[in-house]
């Protein structure tokens, strides 16, 4: 089966409906075998993924950039359900640098209003309440427009008694940011009083980290073919196991996810040693 299902084509036909309807068909045989290899395998408690090829869909497509974005943002509500069905308790999704703030001003403008319009869907969102999925904006919030730490204040403050799943967004994040300003803080303390230099070890910098208690990721993905972490959870992804594919976000398939957690459960973890 699982021979089946590393070398099964997906043919290239012709654009028709028939030809769209066969491989609908053949795509759903490989997603199904591709779930019976996974599904009672270990899963990564957190899964970290970084949303790259938005501006490239649409470029191939001719379309504006905003509406790869908006495809992209779209995509995300596909790739949670796959994520907790497959019983993934935390994920943290990579949306926007901040070195993303040099980009054109349309374009920022343009992903600032997705973000406030996917922060409020949260509010009525009814599977993030079925499932008790707890909402964490992580990075410098206070570089984002009022609108969009708003929106976010929203959806922190609905889901704040949540506790079966999380669903981080970074958003304005860097992750040598995440560090300078855990320094920081550690700093601060220090100068008070309230701890000593010996005090800061491993354990001290990640309780000042934007991801405070939440476990390192297992697994971190990057879509649209780069091969780089671009700054994404620099300390945490230390072991993580690291998964690259060249589908563009928007595009993205079940079939893709499926593929990097069977990738995932066949590499060995050794942290190490």
């Amino acid at each position: 089966m699982q021979r089946l299902a590393k070398y099964i084509p997906i043919p290239r036909l012709p654009s028709s409906p028939l030809a769209n309807r066969v491989r609908s068909i053949i795509a759903g045989i490989y997603e199904r075998v591709l779930w019976h290899q996974i599904k009672d395998g270990n899963m990564p408690e957190h899964l970290a993924i970084i949303l790259d090829g938005n501006r490239r869909y649409a470029r191939q497509r001719g379309l504006d950039l905003w509406i790869g974005h908006k495809y992209g943002a779209e995509k995300v509500k596909d790739f949670l359900n796959w994520a907790f069905d497959a019983g993934i308790k935390v994920v943290t999704l990579y949306v926007f640098s901040t070195e993303n703030f040099m980009r054109p001003r349309n374009e920022v403008e343009e992903i600032m209003k997705l973000a406030v319009e996917k922060f409020q869907e949260i509010l009525n969102e009814a599977r993030i309440h079925k499932h008790k999925v707890k909402i964490k904006a992580i990075g410098r919030i206070n570089l984002l427009p009022e609108r969009v730490q708003a929106a976010i204040r929203r959806a922190e403050e609905a889901t704040k008694n949540y506790d079966r799943y999380q669903l981080n967004i970074a958003i304005g994040y860097g992750g040598r940011a995440e560090i300078v300003d855990a320094i920081k803080e550690i700093a601060d303390e220090v100068k008070t009083g309230k701890i000593g230099i010996n005090d800061i070890d491993e354990k001290l910098i990640e309780n000042h980290l934007y991801t405070s208690g939440i476990p390192d990721p297992a697994l971190v993905i990057r879509t649209s073919g780069e091969e780089r972490l671009s700054g994404f959870l620099l300390w945490q992804s230390a072991y993580s196991e690291l998964y690259f594919c060249d589908v563009y976000w928007p595009a993205m398939r079940k079939i893709d996810f499926w593929r990097a957690l069977r990738t995932y459960q066949m590499r060995e973890r050794r942290f190490g040693k």
